[in-house]
């Protein structure tokens, strides 16, 4: 049995990548889905994407949903047909097969984190996590 360890993936460690078919959209991948296999959960991707001054994920829809969670800047989203404008700390839920785009709306690039989740027929309800606390010592206190 392969030992469980916990993984780190540094922002300098990730390069931003340019999104093909959109414009000024840049992401650094924080999950893959064979990284998501390894952990045990069902995810298609997680990125932490950018978008530039004048920039937008173009009007798509796609066969997972998605939750996109704005942590900087201002932008507007195509969101039931209608554009509405929206800022860091505001969340989206896209369920698959729905249109929308978001575009940057500020002076500067925005950033959110958006994570793709499979949808499955059937799947069995969800239900938050349990949290069990363990006896260790702080991490040591700094000068």
């Amino acid at each position: 049995m392969t030992e469980k360890r916990t993984t780190v993936k540094t922002a300098d460690g990730m390069e931003w990548g340019l999104m093909p078919d959109h414009i000024e959209l840049y992401h650094r991948e924080i999950v893959t889905a064979a990284e998501a296999d390894a952990l045990g959960v069902r995810a298609s991707s997680v990125l932490w994407e950018k978008i530039g001054v004048g920039g937008a994920v173009l009007p798509h829809y796609h066969d997972v949903a998605e939750i996109i969670h704005i942590t900087v800047g201002q932008v507007r989203l195509l969101c039931n047909g209608e554009w509405q404008s929206f800022k860091a700390g505001d969340t989206f839920h896209v369920p698959a097969g729905v249109v929308h785009s978001v575009e940057n709306d500020d002076t500067a690039p925005t950033e959110q984190i958006s994570i793709f989740l499979p949808v499955e027929e059937g799947a069995p309800g969800n239900r938050f996590f349990e949290t069990t606390k363990v006896t260790m010592p702080l991490a040591p206190e700094r000068e």
